[in-house]
């Protein structure tokens, strides 16, 4: 009898706890400032985020929806439980190759009104906040579509926003979008609406509190990539899934799933400052590698003769020139870009691979994704969307001494997309090839999960400024932004860096740059990606000053530690980058007027370092220049300028 009434009297305390509003478990970051609690309330699960004791995320709601079962609402709390997660590891392909990474975990488990359960997997560092769901088998059924989530994120009122919109399906080139290639609107209004949704990241400017970035990370062949939505409630925003016209209406647009089942992790990272948004390495701590890398990949600088050559130049004197021209500024690559199937041809290509070789210059080939789900016409086609054809094509790849290739034209985030993207990297493994992705969606911890996987387009990207008049004119501003949102989850693909006055092979006439020199060589610090395709071209080598095409062969693109030095979005970025013992402090200036900055670089405290900076007039030089002892600086930086400072 008396088990009989302890076991009621729990029973009732749960009902109890879940009639109500009620706070059900709370954990928080490992110094304390962060803290995230989980409730029960009419059936709802639901979080809030606090950080130093202020609001950044009221009541969210949390759950989601099965083809067998509902986790979004009529649900139960049943426990929680409490861990600590460590982890060191290294990678040399993002911003820090060496973490430490801490966190509090939190287990918090729901049953629904099918008697079913659900597990949400909390993990709190140091300004970051990852969760996921783990679904458990639900009886017999040991597989299921996850067709929706309700995750949600609510802001307090003061927020403005950092977005960029999702491209409407089966538009743009050759029917080629979604391709994250959209701009984005600084300190926007919550809540304003885009037809299909926005892009992750977001970032969210809590006014006078602080910053939030929203992203996902842990997506690999195993689930759909999602994205974010507005809702009838201006603050809330929620995790949506990708659009059905999406790859031509082909594939699901939810998640197949094998029970248990774990979700990919959602990410949030918050701070007072800006800076824990730049230096977050949360989208890498909490996946694993999938495989072991066939090989040691090396990564760095790339020629690339498409950026203003374009289509013509894919033939063979042209190739040779942009070999020569690696080989004499010690690039460890070219890339060859579409049409090279046709232009030159295998047999023709395998000549042109010797020739490389005997410059020290590697080899790197595009390839259009697929022939099934838009209307791409280059080539070559129809080699990465087939298994069968993609082996052969790979092997025929690794015998001729190619090292790795650029994949275009995915155009969308379902489940079906994922798994080529993922079937792609580990036949390329497989081949010790190493692949770089674009016309693509965000990469999502994959620097980490792929070992041969070497950076992502999925960015407003340097082809739009030889295309357009408006993009040019942007530049500035779309550069500035990349520091704290899309760059900042992971490695950007951007192809850029011009030297040429003028975005054309003359370098006259027309397509005139707006940027100085001296932003252009910023950029190389302040966008991030382990290979490099620098847009420096053959006539650079004689009609630059010598002290840019120095800079140019000696500038890494792995990097050690990121610190976030000064900047507002859209407005300026000031970002500090360490290779081995080597510091770069790089910025630009969005702003229509001169930037004055007195900024505090420890790392330079009484050194006497190079410096490249703007005159008046937008001219770029070199000098030397002394920091104090304090390390403080003051720079002035130029309209569309920037500056460089290094050791």
């Amino acid at each position: 009898m008396t088990k009989f009434i302890l076991k009621l009297s729990f029973i009732l305390s749960i009902l109890l706890l879940n009639t109500f509003s009620a706070q059900v478990a709370e954990v928080s970051s490992p110094d304390g400032k962060l803290k995230l609690n989980v409730f029960s309330e009419n059936g709802n699960a639901l979080y809030a985020v606090t950080f130093q004791g202020k609001p950044m995320l009221d009541k969210s709601p949390l759950g989601l929806i099965t083809n067998e079962s509902d986790f979004s609402k009529n649900l139960k709390y049943i426990d929680s439980k409490k861990d600590k997660v460590f982890k060191k590891y290294s990678n040399e392909k993002i911003k820090k190759s060496g973490v430490d990474y801490n966190a509090n975990s939190l287990m918090v488990n729901f049953i629904n009104s099918d008697q079913f359960t659900i597990g949400i997997e909390f993990q709190i560092s140091n300004n970051n906040v990852a969760f996921r769901y783990d679904i458990a088998p639900m009886k017999e059924r040991l597989s299921a579509v996850i067709q929706s989530e309700i995750t949600g994120y609510r802001f307090p009122s003061q927020t403005t926003t950092f977005l960029s919109p999702m491209m409407k399906p089966m538009t743009g080139f050759a029917r080629t979008a979604p391709s994250y290639e959209s701009g984005y609107k600084a300190d926007a209004e919550l809540g304003a609406k885009a037809d299909y949704g926005y892009v992750f990241p977001g970032l969210f400017h809590i006014g006078n509190d602080g910053w939030i970035l929203l992203s996902e990370t842990g997506v690999n062949s195993l689930y759909c990539a999602s994205h974010l939505n507005t809702t009838s409630e201006k603050n809330l925003y929620k995790v949506a899934y990708p659009n059905m016209a999406e790859n031509n209406g082909f594939g699901s647009t939810g998640a197949s799933i094998s029970l248990p089942g774990k979700t990919p992790w959602r990410t949030i990272t918050i701070g007072d400052s800006l800076k824990p948004i730049v230096e977050t390495t949360i989208p890498f701590d909490v996946v694993e590698p999938m495989y072991e890398p066939s090989q040691k990949y090396t990564y760095g600088k790339s020629t690339w003769s498409w950026i203003l050559w374009q289509d013509n130049s894919m033939n063979y004197e042209d190739q040779s020139l942009f070999i020569d021209l690696a080989s004499k500024l010690g690039y460890d690559y070219i890339l060859m870009d579409a049409l090279w199937d046709k232009n030159i041809g295998k047999e023709r290509m395998k000549d042109l691979i010797q020739y490389a070789k005997s410059k020290n210059v590697n080899v790197l080939l595009w390839y259009n994704s697929n022939g099934s789900s838009n209307d791409a016409p280059m080539g070559p086609r129809n080699k990465m969307s087939s298994a069968v054809e993609r082996k052969k094509e790979m092997k025929w790849l690794k015998e001729i001494g190619v090292k790795g290739l650029k994949v275009d034209f995915f155009g969308g985030d379902k489940q079906e997309t994922m798994r080529l993207y993922e079937d792609i990297l580990s036949d390329a493994n497989d081949f010790s090839l190493t692949i770089i992705f674009h016309g693509a969606t965000l990469p999502r911890g994959w620097e980490v999960m792929y070992p041969n996987y070497a950076g992502s387009e999925a960015v407003l990207a340097s082809e739009m400024l030889y295309f357009s008049e408006d993009v040019r004119k942007q530049e500035a501003f779309f550069a500035t932004l990349h520091p704290f949102i899309r760059n900042t989850v992971g490695s950007m693909e951007f192809g850029g860096t011009f030297l040429n006055k003028y975005l054309t092979k003359s370098n006259k006439d027309k397509n005139k740059r707006y940027t100085t020199d001296s932003f252009q060589l910023a950029t190389t610090v302040l966008f991030q990606n382990p290979v490099q395709m620098f847009a420096v071209m053959p006539n650079n080598l004689s009609d630059v000053p010598k002290f840019q095409l120095d800079f140019m062969k000696e500038i890494p693109t792995l990097w050690d530690e990121t610190v976030f030095i000064d900047g507002y979005p859209g407005k300026y970025s000031v970002i500090a980058r360490r290779h081995q013992n080597q510091w770069y402090v790089a910025g630009i200036n969005a702003e229509k007027t001169v930037k004055k900055l007195k900024i505090n670089l420890p790392m330079f405290a009484g050194k006497t370092v190079k410096f490249i900076n703007d005159d008046a007039q937008g001219n770029s030089a070199e000098k030397q220049v002394k920091v104090n002892a304090k390390g403080d600086f003051n720079v002035e930086i130029q309209p569309n300028g920037g500056f460089v400072l290094r050791n």
